[in-house]
């Protein structure tokens, strides 16, 4: 069936005779085939630009989906990374652990130490005490003997006061050694693995009780980021079937629009030719003016030329410059001031013509509007989107399917069906008869006139 459509398309190469007065069956069958066409255009493009939606928002979510999948696996290498610091945590609070077993092994040392110094001052006390003692009795006999024993007097008093001081010095010796000895042993007990006292059931000193609470808590956080690196394994599998679903998704709406654009074409192909064989349908009034206007504004641009208002290189200029802060994009060219003065002249007229013409105007071969109808020919708002997308179609690029093919095209028209976007989520089915635009034997683009059905 469609390879049938397709040949009548292609014959529409070789306009068919107009039917004869006599003939007023062929006229009906043709104007119904016009309109069937016309319908199946209508059910096409309304067909294909909820594809295209649907394809756009699945390709938004298969962009999310991996995305959200490379975040996962983010996710599933920073709790492997916390897994390794945990365990390396957990090597450190053992190597802590056995350090300060050493500590207090040394520590018991310094307490035995410390009491061979307190044995040692109390030994020396005692010997103080005997000398002061002897130095005692020395002087005593000395003081005996009169004027003979006057030098030796001298000497056990001296003695005898070096006694005192050694034995005060001793006594303050044991007192020291004393308090290092509570306070070392305290500290001991902190650190040892069993509290003194406390027999075989004792608890831990106080330091590894500490490291035992420090070592339970990176065993929590080590089981968790291993249970929650589980959980994120399975969900990285669940999200990667996910997202192999979206790409088969996505490639199956690319194929449904790519159908629905043969669907366009047949229906278009159709309408083409039966206007050229020269039937009159509810189109061709509007092919007629689209193909009238494009003649005007082709002289308007070629008076242009000839009084020299511009050159050859700026009517033809490709340079779009953006305009900054545009949202839609706004571009500017060389050719936009005399547009602005020419073209709404021929553009402004053809809105009069019916109810049902949406827009009339001139785009460049590359689909560039540099002067829309003057009721789209707003400035545009900041940060107002929806806005300017329906007010502000000025110096706006259109290359679409439908905005491309119009401009670009050579035949004496082209007749279009497609859902134009207005903004904020507002499409309307239209169809849009085109005509060339040439300018001294060059093409320049092409006159565009949208309708409704």
């Amino acid at each position: 069936m469609f390879a049938a459509f397709k040949r009548q398309a292609a014959a529409r190469a070789e306009p068919c005779e107009p039917p004869e007065s006599n003939a007023p069956d062929a006229v009906r069958i043709v104007g119904a085939l016009s309109k069937q066409a016309s319908t199946l255009g209508r059910e096409a493009a309304e067909v294909r630009g909820t594809l295209a939606d649907t394809h756009v928002i699945a390709t938004a979510q298969g962009q999310a989906v991996q995305a959200l999948a490379q975040q996962l696996q983010d996710v599933v290498r920073s709790q492997a990374a916390i897994g390794e610091e945990t365990e390396r945590g957990l090597q450190a609070v053992a190597q802590v652990g056995d350090a300060v077993g050493s500590v207090g092994q040394e520590v018991a040392g310094i307490v035995d130490t410390l009491r061979q110094v307190s044995e040692a001052a109390g030994e020396i006390t005692q010997i103080a005490l005997q000398t002061r003692l002897v130095a005692f009795n020395a002087s005593v006999e000395a003081k005996r003997a009169g004027e003979a024993g006057r030098g030796f007097g001298v000497v056990a008093d001296a003695v005898k006061d070096l006694a005192a001081k050694v034995e005060s010095s001793s006594k303050h010796i044991m007192g020291t050694v004393s308090q290092l000895d509570s306070r070392i042993a305290a500290l001991s007990r902190e650190i040892s693995h069993k509290a003194e006292g406390a027999g075989a059931a004792g608890e831990a000193g106080a330091v590894h009780r500490a490291l035992a609470v420090v070592e339970q808590g990176v065993h929590r956080i080590h089981d968790a980021a291993r249970a929650s690196r589980q959980v994120c394994d399975g969900l990285d599998r669940q999200m990667s079937a996910i997202e192999a679903e979206m790409r088969r998704t996505t490639a199956a709406l690319s194929s449904a629009l790519d159908r629905t654009e043969t669907f366009l074409k047949i229906s278009e192909s159709l309408i083409e030719s039966v206007a050229e064989c020269g039937v009159e349908t509810e189109d061709t009034p509007y092919i007629q003016a689209a193909q009238q206007a494009a003649g005007q504004i082709a002289k308007l641009l070629e008076d242009a030329l000839r009084t020299g208002a511009i050159t050859a290189q700026d009517l033809f200029d490709e340079q779009y410059r953006p305009i900054d802060g545009s949202n839609p994009a706004q571009h500017t060219t060389r050719f936009c001031a005399l547009a602005d003065r020419l073209f709404p002249q021929v553009q402004e007229k053809l809105l009069t013509m019916s109810d049902k013409v949406v827009y009339c105007i001139a785009v460049d071969r590359n689909g560039y509007v540099a002067c829309h109808n003057q009721k789209y020919n707003h400035p545009q708002r900041a940060g107002d989107v929806t806005w300017n997308t329906a007010n502000c179609r000025n110096r706006r690029i259109f290359n679409d399917r439908t905005g491309l093919a119009s401009a670009r095209n050579q035949r004496p028209f082209l007749l279009q069906t497609y859902r134009r976007d207005m903004g904020g989520g507002h499409f309307i089915v239209m169809k849009e008869a085109a005509a060339p635009i040439s300018v001294a034997g060059r093409h320049w683009g092409g006159l565009r006139l949208a309708f409704k059905f």
